[in-house]
């Protein structure tokens, strides 16, 4: 999939892909007026969290690891491109929180970070031809309310299989923003791919107008 039109302050002579089949990530990098292919990267994430893990490393290793490898296994396909990955998991009190598997577990998790605050951890990590560029990981702090069963039982019907497509069991522009009394963060950092200081990145590597 290629994103068009684009906006005259990126270069047309890097081709740009990103390296997510998530809406979210697609829809913030189309709103900054790129072109872009949409090429999501095929690696094992739970293979790779679970290694990472038992070599001592926390959610930001994590995160980290996962959207360099996305960005990593693109860009080996395609010459040339500069290939964003991403990718982002929740912390709280020493618990750490992807994808939920299913509602069953959606509902544990959101059950749990009902009256918390959990922190999310959003990578992202620029590549071209196999080798990294850049990488960084940026933080949000979030405060869900506290809710009750019927509200659970309503919100996870309202979403549907969408439940399980974002760390954390939400999506903070649509219908999860009833979940939360306070949230603090750059928007972009917690919809997963935090654009100023990949922005900043791409001024560097002659994509954008600086």
């Amino acid at each position: 999939m290629t994103i068009e039109p684009g906006d005259s302050l990126w270069r047309r002579g890097a081709p740009l892909a990103l390296a997510s089949q998530s809406a979210g990530r697609r829809l913030l990098l189309q709103q900054t007026g790129a072109v872009f292919v949409v090429d999501p990267a095929d690696v094992d994430e739970r293979a790779i969290e679970a290694r990472v893990a038992a070599e001592g490393g926390g959610p930001d290793e994590i995160a980290a690891r996962l959207a360099r490898e996305k960005a990593l296994a693109v860009s080996a396909r395609r010459p040339g491109a500069l290939v964003i990955g991403a990718d982002q998991l929740a912390s709280c009190e020493g618990r750490r929180f992807g994808k939920p598997a299913d509602r069953e577990a959606a509902a544990a998790q959101l059950r749990y970070l009902a009256g918390r605050t959990h922190r999310l951890h959003s990578a992202v990590a620029l590549a071209r031809d196999g080798a990294l560029l850049f990488e960084t990981v940026a933080h949000a702090d979030l405060t869900m309310r506290a809710f009750s069963d019927t509200f659970l039982s309503h919100y996870l019907d309202s979403v549907g299989a969408r439940v399980t497509t974002s760390a954390g069991a939400y999506q903070i522009e649509g219908l999860g923003v009833h979940l939360f009394e306070r949230i603090e963060g750059d928007h972009s950092t917690i919809l997963g791919l935090p654009l100023p200081p990949l922005l900043e990145a791409l001024r560097r590597e002659g994509a954008l107008l600086s």
